[in-house]
C-alpha cells in the first residue's frame, strides 16, 4: 500500500469552531437542521453551514460526533468542523468519534469544551486522502444500514398509528358506511366487523356495540415482578434514560445480586413498557421475544395483553394525546410522574375480539419488522465500534481501490 500514516495534532486535520445562537423563538419552520450536542433539536428556514458537515457536544454533552449531509445550523452548545484541510469529511467523523475528549472539560458546572485545548490533541491519519476514504466508507455502509433501518421503523410506526387512529379514534370505516360508502383500502370481511351507525359514550359519540375500556381491563399491568427466587445468573437492566420512541439504547449486564434495586418488571412477548416517570416524554418500547434475563425499571408500566392483542394495546399507549393526558396528571416538580394505577385506567375505545384480532392481522407485522431492524441495528453498531478503533488507527489497512481490509 503506497500510502503512509503520519502523526500530526487533530488542528493540522480540521478547525473546529463554536456554533451560533438560535433562541427557540427565533426558529421558523424550515428543511435546515437545528443540530445540538446530542443531535438534531428541530428545523429552520436557514443554515450556516454547508453540507457535509461534522459536529461535536461543546456544552452540557461532550465529544460524540454527529455526520450532516445536508446544509445545516449548528448551534452555540456545539463545535462544528469550519475547514478539514484538504482531508475527507466523512473519516473526519470517525476520527473524531474514536477520540475521547472527557479529561478536557473546562467547565467548573456545566461540562464544556475548549477547541483550543483539543487542537493540539495527537492523531495518526492516513496521508492519502483515498485511503480516508476508505475507510469511511467501509464504517459508512454500516451507519447508512442503520439510519435507513430507523427511518422504516419511523414509516412502520406512523403506519400503525395511522391506522388505530382511523380505526379507534376517528372511526373512519363506521363513517363510511354510515354515509353508503364502501370502507376504503378495506376488504369486504374486515368491513363487516363495523357498525353503521353511532352511540353515545363518555368519551363522546362511538360505533355502535363498542364500549369505553380502561387500558387495564383489556391488559395486565406490572403483572411479572421480578422475584428473589427467580433462577437468573444475570440481569439485562432496562433504565428509562436509555429508551426513546420505542427504542433502548445501552442495556446494562449485571450479576445477580448486583442489580439496581429498581431492576423488578419482567417482560413477556408482546408486552409494551411505558415510563410513568415524565410520562409525556413518550419513553416506551415493545417487548417482542424479550430475553428471559431483561428487567426494565420499576420507573415503567408494563401492559402486558389479556383480553387485547399485543398490537393494539402498543398503539392505542402509544398516541400522542395518551402522553399529554398523563403528562397532565403527573405529580412532582423535579420527576413528575403518574402511578400505574393512572396508566391503567386510561380510557380507550374497544370494538371486541373480531375487529382486535383484524388490527393485529394488519399491525403485528410491521411491530415484528421495526423490531427485526432494531436488532440488526444493534448488530451492525456493534461491528461498527469494534472496527472504528482498528481502522482509525491503522491496525487493520483498507486498499483504496477495493475496499478490502487487511491486518498490520
Amino acid at each position: 500500500m503506497s500510502s503512509s500514516w503520519v502523526d500530526v495534532t487533530l488542528g493540522d486535520v480540521l478547525t473546529l469552531q463554536r456554533g451560533f445562537d438560535l433562541p427557540q423563538s427565533e426558529r421558523r419552520d424550515g428543511p435546515f437542521p437545528v443540530i445540538a450536542s446530542t443531535g438534531e433539536v428541530g428545523r429552520h428556514n436557514e443554515a450556516k453551514v454547508a453540507a457535509p458537515g461534522v459536529v461535536i457536544g461543546r456544552s452540557g454533552s461532550l465529544g460524540g460526533g454527529q455526520y450532516v449531509q445536508e446544509d445545516y445550523w449548528p448551534l452555540n452548545t456545539t463545535l462544528w468542523v469550519k475547514d478539514f484541510k484538504g482531508n475527507d469529511p466523512r473519516f473526519c467523523y470517525y476520527l473524531i468519534k474514536s477520540l475521547d475528549f472527557s479529561s478536557y472539560n473546562a467547565g467548573s458546572g456545566v461540562p464544556t469544551l475548549n477547541r483550543n485545548h483539543i487542537h493540539p490533541l495527537p492523531v495518526r491519519i492516513p496521508s492519502d486522502t483515498e485511503e480516508q476514504r476508505a475507510i469511511a466508507e467501509v464504517l459508512g455502509v454500516l451507519d447508512d444500514k442503520i439510519e435507513l433501518n430507523e427511518r422504516i421503523n419511523t414509516t412502520l410506526d406512523e403506519m400503525a398509528r395511522t391506522l388505530f387512529k382511523s380505526w379507534f379514534v376517528d372511526f373512519d370505516p363506521v363513517r363510511a358506511k354510515a354515509e353508503g360508502r364502501q370502507p376504503s383500502h378495506m376488504d369486504a370481511a374486515t368491513a363487516a366487523l363495523f357498525p353503521a351507525s353511532f352511540e353515545d359514550s363518555p368519551l363522546g359519540p362511538i360505533p355502535a356495540g363498542w364500549r369505553v375500556e380502561a387500558i387495564g381491563n383489556l391488559s395486565e399491568v406490572n403483572g411479572w415482578t421480578l422475584g428473589k427466587n427467580d433462577e437468573l445468573e444475570t440481569i439485562d437492566y432496562i433504565e428509562i434514560s436509555e429508551v426513546s420512541r420505542g427504542n433502548i439504547g445501552s442495556i446494562q449486564r449485571y450479576q445477580r445480586g448486583t442489580e439496581p434495586s429498581r431492576a423488578r418488571r419482567r417482560l413477556r412477548h408482546g408486552d409494551t413498557a411505558l415510563s410513568t416517570v415524565r410520562p409525556d416524554r413518550g419513553a416506551y418500547f415493545l417487548a417482542l421475544n424479550p430475553s428471559p434475563t431483561a428487567i426494565a425499571s420499576t420507573g415503567f408500566a408494563v401492559l402486558s395483553p389479556s383480553t387485547a392483542p399485543w398490537s393494539y394495546v402498543h398503539a392505542a399507549m402509544t398516541q400522542e394525546d395518551v402522553f399529554e393526558r398523563l403528562g397532565h396528571l403527573a405529580d412532582g416538580a423535579a420527576y413528575p410522574a403518574v402511578r400505574p394505577d393512572v396508566v391503567a385506567q386510561t380510557p380507550v375505545v374497544w370494538g371486541g375480539e373480531e375487529v382486535g384480532d383484524a388490527f393485529h392481522r394488519q399491525i403485528a407485522p410491521l411491530y415484528e419488522l421495526a423490531a427485526h431492524n432494531r436488532e440488526e441495528s444493534g448488530t451492525l453498531a456493534e461491528l461498527r465500534d469494534t472496527l472504528l478503533p482498528r481502522l482509525i488507527s491503522g491496525e487493520i489497512r483498507v486498499e483504496a481501490s477495493t475496499g478490502i481490509g487487511r491486518a498490520c
